[in-house]
């Protein structure tokens, strides 16, 4: 029997980032043997080309795609009009501007090739930033155990059909990643070998901003579904990993702490639940 993979990509104004996003679906390895493959791109309040230069992505052999153009932004209307028509028995959420290796597609659909709830993610690559600064954060963030060790999902991560049951609409929250995260146990969480290139913000002032708005998004679910704290695997990180990590990357560690550092002052705040800099 065919079984069906649904890629749902929400973008706001992703003109710039679509089309390499798509293409890299498309140049995805072959689909196991009686898999298929349909995308959604889910534009949501768009005020440039993104839906034109969606349609304009061909599709590879296996694979359908369709463009939906909402009138409304927001994130997580757009998931929920995606997943009342999308009609795999996998479902990929990933973010527009991620690429995602050849291989990663194909691993999570073996992953999570069942009918029981499960999740998958693949292992995140900061992609190259323009600001030195930026890379030095995000070269040190790389190395911290949620991310070498867990199934962190920022910007791509997947689950069964069985899985995505659990709850009813995505609720209006600011961290939808974790939130999906932490519907599954950590012996659900499965983690993939290959790839996908997650893009970090540019500049402190816009670091400071997006981590104080991971926080408050984690702080959130904490309060509105605190049952779900259970789920969450925490790995350990002693004095002494943090110590090893700042003998390696001096730069790196000086960085990351001056914006955790500045996450709990007034500077560089937002009254925008959504805070987003490139």
């Amino acid at each position: 029997m065919s079984r069906l993979i649904t890629v749902l990509i929400p973008a706001h104004n992703e003109a710039d980032y679509i089309t390499a996003c798509l293409q890299a679906v498309f140049a995805s390895k072959p689909l196991p043997k009686g898999m298929t493959g349909e995308v959604l791109v889910l534009a949501n309040g768009c005020t440039d080309s993104t839906a034109e230069m969606a349609r304009k992505v061909p599709a590879a052999e296996g694979w359908a795609l369709r463009v939906l153009d909402m009138p409304e932004g927001g994130k997580l209307k757009a998931l929920n009009a995606g997943d009342a028509i999308a009609r795999g028995e996998i479902l990929i959420y990933l973010d527009a501007d991620v690429v995602v290796d050849p291989s990663l597609i194909p691993e999570i659909a073996v992953a999570l090739d069942r009918n029981t709830p499960g999740y998958a993610s693949g292992r995140p690559v900061v992609a190259s930033a323009d600001s030195w600064l930026t890379r030095a954060y995000g070269r040190f963030w790389q190395q911290l155990p949620f991310v070498t060790q867990g199934t962190p999902g920022f910007g791509l991560f997947a689950m069964t059909r069985a899985g995505r049951q659990r709850w009813q609409d995505w609720p209006d929250i600011i961290s939808d990643d974790t939130f999906a995260r932490l519907n599954f146990t950590p012996v659900e969480r499965l983690s993939v070998t290959a790839r996908y290139h997650w893009p970090m913000v540019e500049g402190l002032a816009n670091l400071v901003r997006v981590r104080r708005r991971q926080n408050i998004g984690v702080e959130e679910i904490g309060s509105y579904f605190p049952k779900l704290l259970k789920n969450n695997d925490k790995t350990s990180f002693s004095l002494g990993d943090l110590l090893r990590l700042a003998t390696r990357d001096p730069v790196g560690f000086g960085v990351y702490g001056l914006v955790s550092l500045l996450v709990k002052t007034p500077l560089f705040h937002s009254k925008s639940r959504w805070v987003r800099g490139r």
